[in-house]
């Protein structure tokens, strides 16, 4: 067995019949899929729902699936798509606005770095909430994903310049945001 083989080979590994091969690809790629759907959900059960959506789509879809792109490029896909029909199901799309992912401090951390991660990280969520849902969605695929403009593009179904844009103007508006001065609360 390989030590670290390809997606790809992993999911046909699981089309004919290796839960193993499975269960790697759900380790490999459990953690940023949540953190992207938990970013765009801003609510950690809502998130979890669409997360098992996914999982159980991606389990459905072994039998049909083909490695005509990487597997990170189709989990996103079902990702995207997944989040598209959960915001169709639940038309009011509220989200508190105090949900964050949770993050374990490093031990080793001094308090006043915890401190200043914490606020980084509300303000950036912050900054995120104030995107348009194709600008965030081109921002988290790129950072919690780590796809590629092409990548993205074929997840968001545009194409390469249309992906760039939105990834350009999201990268703006945030640094913009985050730029700012806090306001007080």
């Amino acid at each position: 067995m390989e030590s670290n083989p390809a997606d790809s080979a992993l999911m046909l590994r699981y089309k004919d019949g290796d839960v193993a091969a499975f269960e790697v690809l759900y380790r490999r790629h459990n953690d940023a899929l949540y953190r992207y759907l938990l970013r765009h959900c801003r609510h950690p059960d809502s998130a979890e729902d669409v997360f098992q959506e996914v999982w159980g789509k991606i389990i459905k879809a072994r039998d049909s699936y083909r490695p005509t792109a990487k597997f990170t490029t189709f989990l996103y896909r079902v990702a995207h798509n997944c989040f598209i029909d959960y915001i169709r199901r639940n038309k009011r799309h509220a989200h508190p606005a105090d949900s964050e992912p949770d993050q374990q401090p490093d031990p080793g951390d001094l308090p006043e770095t915890m401190v200043e991660r914490s606020l980084a990280r509300r303000r950036l969520d912050a900054a995120l909430r104030t995107l348009p849902d194709e600008q965030r969605d081109a921002f988290l695929l790129k950072e919690e994903a780590g796809l590629s403009l092409d990548e993205i593009a074929t997840v968001t179904g545009t194409n390469r310049e249309t992906a760039k844009s939105r990834l350009r103007y999201a990268v703006n508006k945030l640094r913009a945001a985050i730029d700012e001065p806090a306001e007080a609360t």
